[in-house]
């Protein structure tokens, strides 16, 4: 069994935290996987005037439409409309714990992640909401000195915050938060193996 399958089999019986908050605004986010060699989908979404998260690398994902039934048809449709990548519900694999963002510049959203794993490796498009896609390795987030320390402009004012040096630009945030447990779950079944 590979260090993905391995990961995807835990995945599937992890219990997540739900927040209760009603009233708050919903979004959803999909964490895609795929094998040979490991990796998961990050767009960096277009920058635009009042988007609080132009321009940064992310998942796919937004805010719940009334039309969807619950948030993983919203991490489905969302996905479809910035990637054109077609999820299919059977590849959802698992729920990741409810998220909402630590600072005070950003709406007051709760954003629930869901992880799939597909057995193909689609090629995602573009659209008008997203600039950039790519299929980043995990081999290469894990690398040691990709997470660091980055100094960033937040609502104005300089903050220094820890994510992922891509050579395309900075991860970090709510991308991070949600990348990161992910990330070291299948580094530390890689040193299992050694």
């Amino acid at each position: 069994m590979s260090r993905l399958d391995t990961l995807i089999t835990q995945l599937r019986s992890y219990a997540p935290l739900r927040a209760d908050e009603p009233g708050r605004p919903e979004a959803a986010v999909a964490l895609l996987l795929v094998k040979h060699p490991d990796r998961l989908l990050l767009i960096r979404r277009t920058e635009r005037t009042g988007d609080p998260w132009s321009g940064q690398w992310a998942l796919p994902g937004g805010r719940r439409d009334v039309a969807d039934g619950d948030l993983l048809d919203t991490a489905i449709r969302e996905t479809w409309e910035e990637t054109g990548v077609r999820l299919e519900s059977s590849e959802h694999i698992a729920t990741l714990d409810d998220l909402a963002p630590r600072t005070r510049v950003l709406p007051p959203i709760l954003v629930r992640p869901f992880v799939f794993h597909l057995d193909v490796v689609p090629r995602p498009g573009l659209s008008a909401e997203v600039a950039e896609a790519r299929w980043v390795e995990l081999a290469y987030l894990a690398t040691p000195g990709v997470f660091r320390s980055n100094a960033i402009v937040v609502g104005g004012g300089e903050r220094k915050v820890e994510g992922y040096h891509l050579p395309e630009g900075f991860l970090w945030g709510m991308t991070e938060r949600i990348v990161t447990p992910i990330l070291l779950r299948w580094k530390e079944l890689g040193e299992t193996e050694d």
